[in-house]
């Protein structure tokens, strides 16, 4: 604790880019004064400094999800986990991205014009991704979970307004596409992230948190695509085929 009272914030920043949510949440500046401690920030802000120092140690003991074996999840469970986590982590970061990109295009769009397409793409990705979770949320999830529970109780799930379940999934599988596609594009432009050599601590951060993004992004497709969609395509199945056996 003693230790992050002393740090100094542009280097903590520097070390662990997620530490820029906590500064950023109490309107720290970690850029143009990012010089002073934790312990001066806190005092000259009038903030109490074991809450922010809390916030910190939290972002930096926090573990990645790698290595858990999704395969053996429930698909209802699996689903959950995807809104809870990935959904909920787009959510919560699209305005954030949103808020550095308007600010590095606006301070650097001149003499790196790149910004500016990116800002334009992170939008564009933006619009889409929100609208493709809400379709998930409210028709498909449901759906998997009305199975789940269908197959637990021995009965059949209520025939759904699509059909059946392959049609929302190659839906979601070509926007899967489109935003994977998007992100190459923000990628490329972005030099696979690289922060040119004047670059500030924001733009440090923005290209730390948009790559996370895609990282994040990559892994919720993978979930989707290769997990939980070929689960759900597979119960399903299951119905027609205890259907058949009956007759």
């Amino acid at each position: 604790m003693e230790n992050l009272e002393k740090a100094v914030i542009g280097q903590l920043v520097s070390d662990n880019y997620r530490t820029a949510a906590v500064f950023r949440k109490h309107r720290i500046d970690f850029c143009c004064n990012g010089n002073r401690t934790v312990e001066e920030a806190c005092s000259q802000k009038k903030i109490d400094l074991s809450t922010v120092t809390g916030e910190l140690e939290t972002v930096l003991e926090t573990k990645p999800e790698e290595g858990t074996d999704f395969n053996t999840w429930q698909p209802d469970v699996l689903a959950i986990h995807i809104v809870d986590r990935h959904h909920s982590y787009v959510a919560t970061q699209i305005p954030v991205l949103q808020a550095y990109l308007h600010k590095l295009a606006n301070v650097h769009g001149s003499s790196h014009p790149e910004l500016i397409e990116i800002y334009s793409l992170f939008n564009g990705c933006a619009a889409e991704l929100t609208a493709h979770m809400k379709k998930e949320e409210t028709n498909l999830f449901p759906y998997i979970r009305q199975m789940v529970v269908a197959k637990e109780n021995d009965t059949k799930p209520h025939a759904p307004s699509f059909s059946e379940v392959s049609n929302p999934i190659t839906a979601m599988m070509q926007e899967h596409d489109q935003e994977g596609e998007r992100f190459r594009k923000i990628q490329a432009l972005s030099d696979d992230y690289t922060v040119p050599p004047e670059g500030c601590n924001t733009y440090r951060v923005t290209y730390a948190l948009l790559k996370e993004f895609q990282d994040d992004l990559h892994l919720h497709i993978h979930l989707e695509n290769n997990i939980l969609f070929p689960k759900a395509a597979a119960l399903e199945s299951s119905f027609s085929n205890t259907e058949a056996a009956a007759l």
